[in-house]
C-alpha cells in the first residue's frame, strides 16, 4: 500500500479537496451525539491550513439516497468543526454548483470551507464522472481521509481521485489505517491471534477464511458461536444462529487449518434476557438446556481468551464477544478489552474494528488503551477479507527511489 500521503503534496496557496467521513450520529433534535469522527480529521485539517492551503472538506452523512434533506445536512457539523478547529467554518449550500465555486474561489489561505452533503446527489453513489468533475475543478489536488468510505467506489472517494491522477494522497487518519493493517495482515508480529466476534457468521465468512491462512489462533466469539455449535451437532437451546449458513459454517469445520480455529468451551447463559434477573448458569457450550440462550463467554472460555491476548504479540479484534450492551452479559467482551488494553501496556499491537467493538471500548473507558481503533467497520471488515479497497488502490503511489 505504497501511496502518497500528505505530507507528500504541496500545499501552500493551493485549494485543497479533502474527503472525510462526518457521518456522526445525531440525535432526534440533530444534536451530534458523538464527534470522534470529526476529531480524528482533524491533523489533516489543520495541517492543510497550516500549510498555507485552503481546505475544501466534503463528506457524506446518513443515507438520503441521493435527494436533498435537511435532515441529513451538514449543518450541526460545521459548528462543531469551527470549534474544535478554534476557528470559522463556512458551509456551502451544495457540493457543486456556480454559488459553490464563488464560495471555494473566495477561501484564502489557511482557511475552511464544508461542502454540503455529497449523498444529496445519487450521482455521488454512482461513482458518475460527469458528477466527480464537478467536484474534482474545485480543488488543485486531492485527499482522501475518509477510511470509513474507502471500501465504496463513490465519486467522491474514487472518481475524484481518478481526475486528480498524480497529485493525490492520503490524509493522516487513511495513512495510519493503511499502516497498521497493511503491518499486521503482512508482516505481523507473533504470535498474531485474531478474536472474530458479533451475530452473525454470515458477514464473517470470508474474514475467518482468509485470517485462517495469516494467524497463528482465531478466536471465536458472539452468537455467531452457535451456528459453528449447531453445525458440530451441539445443544444451543434457544440461542441465536442462522440455519442457513450451517453448511457453510461445516465446510470452515473441514478446512485443513481448522486446527488454528478456537470455540469456547462454555457459555453464559439466561432463560430470557429482556427477564432482569442476575440469575445467569455457564454451562458446557454444546450442551445448552432447551429453555436457555448463550448470551456471554462462560468463565473457563473467557480466562482462555485472556490468557491466548496476553501470549500474543499482534491482536485484531471485530465483534464483541457477548450481548455487551446488558451488563449481565459483558463480562467476557471486557475482560478481552481489558486484557488487550494491558497487552497494548506491555508493548504489543492491538487493533480493534467494528461499530460494536468500538462501543464496547468507549463503554469501558479502554478506547485509548488499543495501538489503534479503526474508523471503519466495513473498510477494516474487507481489509480481513483480503479485498483492495477503492478509495485507497485509487491514490497516486509512491515513488521508490
Amino acid at each position: 500500500m505504497n501511496k502518497k500521503s500528505i505530507e507528500d503534496l504541496d500545499l501552500k496557496g493551493k485549494k485543497v479537496l479533502v474527503r472525510v467521513d462526518f457521518n456522526v450520529p445525531l440525535d432526534s433534535d440533530g444534536n451530534i451525539t458523538d464527534d470522534t469522527r470529526i476529531r480524528a480529521a482533524l491533523p489533516t485539517i489543520e495541517k492543510i491550513t497550516k500549510s498555507g492551503g485552503s481546505a475544501i472538506v466534503m463528506s457524506h452523512l446518513g443515507r438520503p439516497k441521493g435527494k436533498r434533506n435537511d435532515k441529513f445536512s451538514l449543518k450541526p457539523v460545521v459548528g462543531k468543526l469551527a470549534f474544535l478547529l478554534g476557528r470559522p467554518v463556512r458551509l456551502a449550500s451544495d457540493c457543486i454548483g456556480t454559488d459553490t465555486e464563488k464560495m471555494v474561489n473566495q477561501t484564502a489561505s489557511g482557511e475552511v470551507l464544508l461542502l454540503e452533503n455529497v449523498r444529496f446527489h445519487k450521482a455521488e453513489t454512482d461513482d458518475n464522472l460527469a458528477f466527480a468533475f464537478k467536484i474534482a475543478k474545485l480543488g488543485d489536488c486531492y485527499v482522501n481521509d475518509a477510511f470509513g468510505t474507502a471500501h465504496r467506489a463513490h465519486a467522491s472517494t474514487h472518481a475524484v481521485a481518478q481526475l486528480h491522477e498524480g497529485n493525490s494522497a492520503a490524509g493522516y487518519l487513511m495513512q495510519k489505517e493503511i499502516e497498521y493493517f497493511d503491518k499486521a495482515l503482512s508482516n505481523p508480529e507473533r504470535p498474531f491471534l485474531a478474536i472474530i466476534g458479533g451475530a452473525k457468521v454470515s458477514t464473517k465468512i470470508p474474514v475467518i477464511k482468509n485470517l485462517l491462512n495469516i494467524v497463528d489462533k482465531l478466536l471465536i466469539g458472539g452468537a455467531m458461536t452457535y451456528t459453528f455449535v449447531k453445525a458440530k451437532g451441539g445443544n444451543i437451546g434457544k440461542s441465536l444462529f442462522e440455519p442457513d449458513q450451517l453448511e457453510t459454517a461445516k465446510e470452515i469445520l473441514a478446512l485443513p487449518n481448522v486446527d488454528k480455529l478456537r470455540l469456547p468451551v462454555d457459555s453464559a447463559t439466561a432463560i430470557d434476557p429482556s427477564v432482569e434477573t442476575e440469575v445467569i448458569s455457564h454451562y458446557r457450550w454444546d450442551l445448552i438446556p432447551d429453555d436457555e440462550m448463550g448470551l456471554d463467554l462462560g468463565y473457563i472460555s473467557a480466562e482462555e481468551f485472556k490468557d491466548r491476548i496476553l501470549r500474543a504479540k499482534t491482536v485484531i479484534w471485530n465483534g464483541p464477544v457477548g450481548m455487551f450492551e446488558d451488563d449481565r452479559f459483558a463480562v467476557g467482551t471486557r475482560i478481552v478489552a481489558e486484557a488487550m488494553a494491558e497487552l497494548t501496556k506491555n508493548g504489543g499491537t492491538t487493533i480493534v474494528g467494528g461499530g460494536d467493538s468500538v462501543a464496547a471500548l468507549n463503554k469501558f473507558g479502554l478506547a485509548d488503551k488499543m495501538s489503534h481503533v479503526s474508523t471503519g467497520g466495513g473498510a477494516s471488515l474487507e481489509l480481513l477479507e483480503g479485498k483492495k479497497l477503492p478509495g485507497i488502490e485509487v491514490l497516486t503511489d509512491k515513488e521508490l527511489n
